[in-house]
């Protein structure tokens, strides 16, 4: 009998065993993850990604959640009869808009996260970038056609303020940002895209990597010939691919060009449609998403920093 008990516990042992590298190198180092897509509408799927941040945080590692909420926007728009409209890929966000917005990512989006990671010991806290200045923006006019085109309160981060992150990192906490910024210059609040400021974020705070959760498996090498997906490119190879890249991936991997071109080690892109995706791509040898890495003359430059 106490020779198949060994053996039944025998996987859970590699399991863990093929993750200590891992946890040893990411000991005390930040990560940030971007919560979004069919995660944030799944019941099963958001539980499981809290419990994939809280095991990060109890493993020894500093998880920093920034979420957007474009499902639940569009929703709650509808509610309130403003029409959704896109432009450049972007919402356009009119004052009105922007109430809603505001209301849903701060009121009910957040505080839905939060609980779901406090079910687990008192440690997620709710904040949005207009508190203590941590996320500043100025009005982001996008060129369609060779033209600037007003889409109202969305905007384009100019500076990052991460002392009220750090505080909370410090005393064991787990931040849970929503991706609305103060003004630069207006007094206003700004719309800013979920994937840019986690991105900003990422390089602002030095954090060891960037995760993004999406609904696709990774970045694909010949969509839509083939879904073979592409597991590792470098910064470079990344920025050629950039101009070919889907509207809804570009802000993505963007956002993880800029984190690996500003100190962060590594950025992925997961697919948030499988339970324990963060788990399953950071603890293990396999991974099942698409990580992004500086080039090498980035990496030097970030060592001798």
């Amino acid at each position: 009998m106490s020779t198949t008990r060994k053996h039944t516990a025998l996987p859970k042992a590699q399991i863990l065993i093929e993750a200590l590298p891992w946890l040893v190198r990411h000991n005390g180092k930040t990560v940030v993850i971007k919560f979004g897509g069919n995660a944030m509408i799944d019941e099963d799927l958001k539980a499981a990604f809290a419990q994939d941040v809280v095991f990060l945080h109890h493993a020894g590692l500093k998880p920093v959640v920034v979420h957007g909420g474009g499902p639940q926007i569009s929703e709650a728009l509808d509610q309130h009869g403003i029409v959704s409209e896109f432009k450049a890929g972007l919402r356009v966000t009119t004052e009105d808009a922007m109430d809603v917005v505001r209301m849903v990512l701060a009121g009910h989006v957040q505080r839905e996260l939060v609980g779901l990671l406090n079910q687990h010991g008192p440690l997620a806290i709710g904040m949005t970038g207009e508190d203590a200045h941590t996320i500043t923006a100025t009005k982001h006019q996008p060129e369609i056609d060779g033209e600037l085109v007003d889409i109202g309160r969305v905007g384009e981060i100019t500076a990052i303020d991460t002392g009220a992150i750090e505080a909370l990192l410090e005393d064991g906490r787990i931040p849970v940002i929503s991706s609305i910024a103060r003004s630069q210059d207006d007094g206003h609040v700004y719309n800013v895209n979920a994937d840019t400021a986690a991105a900003a974020l990422a390089a602002a705070l030095g954090a060891e990597t960037l995760m993004v959760l999406t609904d696709v498996e990774g970045l694909y090498e010949d969509w839509p010939n083939s879904d073979e997906v592409i597991s590792r490119l470098t910064a470079k190879q990344l920025e050629k691919l950039l101009p070919e890249l889907a509207s809804g991936m570009v802000p993505k991997m963007e956002g993880c060009l800029h984190a690996v071109r500003n100190g962060v080690h590594t950025a992925r892109v997961i697919d948030g449609r499988v339970q324990h995706s963060i788990l399953l791509e950071i603890f293990t040898d396999e991974g099942i998403g698409t990580m992004v890495v500086p080039d090498e003359d980035d990496k030097k430059k970030g060592d001798a920093a």
